[in-house]
């Protein structure tokens, strides 16, 4: 995968796979709000179809629920 900076940070394999979790999750939430998804599609399978083979060997089940576990504890504080 390309060299991906921020600010002069170059992001590791596993930070890039966080960044597509989050982003997957997000979309997922908005897919599902507005009834735009297949039928039948868990959010697993959606973040797994959403991310680029070359990360897809960084993503595990740990991490997908660590991310959504950040998420959600983040988003119930800021109520």
């Amino acid at each position: 995968m390309p060299e991906f900076k921020i600010m002069g940070v170059v992001f590791s394999e596993k930070e890039k796979a966080i960044c597509m979790i989050s982003n997957a999750i997000a979309a997922y939430s908005l897919y599902t709000e507005k009834g735009s998804l297949p039928d039948n599609i868990s959010l697993i399978d959606f973040i797994v179809k959403s991310t680029p083979n070359e990360l897809k060997s960084k993503i595990s089940i740990e991490l997908i629920d660590e991310v959504f576990e950040y998420i959600s504890k983040s988003r119930m504080d800021d109520s």
